[in-house]
């Protein structure tokens, strides 16, 4: 095994990336806890435990870029897997809040905004990448992602949470219009640069 083979075994097994594997680790038990209270009809404790791992899920986004930057652990591999990892992350709790009925009627659109918003970013930024173009996170987007996940977050509690502070999923549904508001703006952001270079690389 050559040295170059071990070094990128070693950044692989980093702790950033660590972490943002206990993210993806994350997914299926929060899913299988929404699953089994609002599909089976289990407890409503199910939803506890799930907030508890979606937020853990939280600290591991905000502590891998931490690590990775004070460290100097960054990898092509992290950049590759830590967004994929969100997408996944949040696309999933959406997908069974809405088998839940948590996220119904009008609100389906909010959801269906920020899937498709999703997907279109990540269409644009593998087009960029093969351009060798980069396209920083604004503040406006890390906002967006912010609201977004506290409103999945307030949403993840549903019933439990309504039981302790009243009106919560309403606040949660609230919060989850405005993260799509922010999610066609920034979006139309990264379609605009999407375009610009296009246009560059069409007319070359």
């Amino acid at each position: 095994m050559n040295i170059a083979t071990t070094r990128g075994q070693a950044r692989t097994l980093s702790l950033p990336n660590i972490l943002t594997y206990a993210r993806i680790a994350a997914i299926p038990v929060v899913v299988g806890c929404i699953y089994a209270q609002a599909i089976m009809d289990g407890p409503l404790w199910l939803r506890w435990v799930a907030l508890a791992v979606f937020i853990a899920a939280g600290v591991t986004d905000f502590l891998d870029g931490y690590y990775a930057r004070i460290w100097d652990q960054h990898s092509a591999f992290g950049r590759m897997l830590d967004p994929i990892a969100d997408k996944l992350l949040v696309a999933s709790c959406l997908l069974m809040l809405a088998a839940d009925g948590i996220i119904h009627g009008w609100t389906l659109w909010a959801a269906i905004v920020i899937l498709c918003r999703e997907i279109l970013v990540s269409g644009l930024r593998e087009y960029l990448a093969a351009l060798r173009v980069s396209v920083p996170v604004t503040k406006l987007a890390k906002w967006k992602t912010t609201v977004q996940l506290i409103a999945i977050g307030f949403l993840l509690a549903g019933p439990a949470g309504d039981q302790v502070i009243p009106f919560i999923t309403q606040l949660g549904l609230l919060l989850l219009w405005v993260s799509a508001i922010f999610t066609i703006y920034t979006g139309w952001d990264y379609f605009r640069a999407g375009i610009h270079h296009l246009i560059e690389e069409d007319g070359g």
